[in-house]
């Protein structure tokens, strides 16, 4: 699947058609309010088990199961979609236009850097207040609780994550495996975000969805470090050595198997200090740091990791 089909259909070259569209257009335009996004019939989904199956009197092993078994069953139904879309798609005279906007829709980096240049823009206009309002949308952590430092941290460290989660993870298993690759991704991904938390509800129920995302998350993790590391390489206000170097000494110390290296690499390339203290549901997560640099993160550090659709991405780290 990773170079050419017998049908003559190219991944590579569909996926680069996908990721330059999804870059120029991001969300169709007034889509939503016709067909539902994906994602969104997938929540739909999830929350349908998590009423039925995850029930506060069942046993926390009964709860462990039942989360297995709806993984199992939404994983599986995107697996079986992904095979049963791909020759129907290679039957059709533009097949592979269909392919290129199904892929573009299950990515997010356009809509990822809107929301992360949202925050740098409320900071910029309307202070402390604007920034936490808008960090909210893209973070878990308590943002009450960030000065304008914080805020700007917790944006890097989303844009860098969801880099890896949202672009290059579902980029990865696309290009590996077609549409049943990225279907299950995101399937996956959809479900640890609703329900892989370590909350009382959701630490048992969640447990199978947390673990496998920690999986298929494993290469797309350390593979956008090196991106990351490569794009300092050719950025004038970023370094390559130390993001590679504090890449490899810092990553494992993050509580997340994957978002360390990405975020790490990215504290080394912009001489910052990620990751850290962080306040989640009044509780403070005492994280180590992730650099040597600033802990002090500004407007410009959040323009700097952010780069800008109409500049490219060769002037800015991605």
């Amino acid at each position: 699947m990773l170079f050419f089909t017998t049908d003559g259909f190219n991944p590579l070259l569909l996926l680069l058609a996908a990721l330059a569209f999804d870059m120029v257009v991001g969300d169709l335009p007034g889509l939503p309010r016709f067909v539902p996004h994906p994602v969104q019939i997938l929540g739909r989904a999830v929350s349908w088990f998590d009423v039925r199956l995850n029930r506060e009197r069942r046993s926390d092993q009964a709860r462990l199961v039942r989360g297995a078994l709806t993984v199992a069953a939404l994983v599986g139904a995107a697996a079986l979609l992904g095979l049963a879309v791909t020759p129907l798609l290679r039957e059709l005279r533009y097949g592979w236009a269909i392919e290129i906007l199904l892929v573009a829709i299950l990515l997010a980096q356009r809509s990822l850097f809107d929301h992360v240049a949202a925050v740098s823009d409320a900071l910029q206009h309307r202070g402390l207040s604007g920034g936490r309002d808008a960090v909210r949308h893209i973070v878990g952590r308590d943002p009450q609780s960030l000065d304008e430092y914080g805020v700007g941290r917790a944006a890097i460290e989303s844009l860098v994550e969801n880099f890896s989660d949202a672009v290059v993870a579902p980029a990865f298993w696309y290009a590996l495996l077609g549409l049943p690759g990225i279907f299950v991704y995101k399937t996956v991904n959809t479900l640890d975000s609703m329900i892989g938390h370590r909350t009382p509800r959701y630490v048992n129920f969640g447990w199978a969805a947390a673990r496998l995302d920690d999986l298929l998350n494993l290469v797309p993790a350390r593979l956008s470090g090196l991106l990351l590391t490569g794009a300092a390489a050719i950025t004038p206000d970023a370094q390559a050595a130390p993001a590679l170097r504090t890449m490899l000494r810092d990553a494992r110390k993050h509580r997340s198997p994957n978002a360390g290296w990405p975020e790490a690499a990215t504290a080394g390339a912009l001489d910052l200090a990620l990751a850290g203290p962080r306040r989640y549901l009044g509780e403070v997560v005492n994280d180590p740091w992730l650099g040597d640099g600033r802990a002090r993160a500004t407007i410009a550090d959040i323009t700097r990791a952010r780069p800008s659709p109409s500049q490219g991405s060769s002037t800015r780290m991605p």
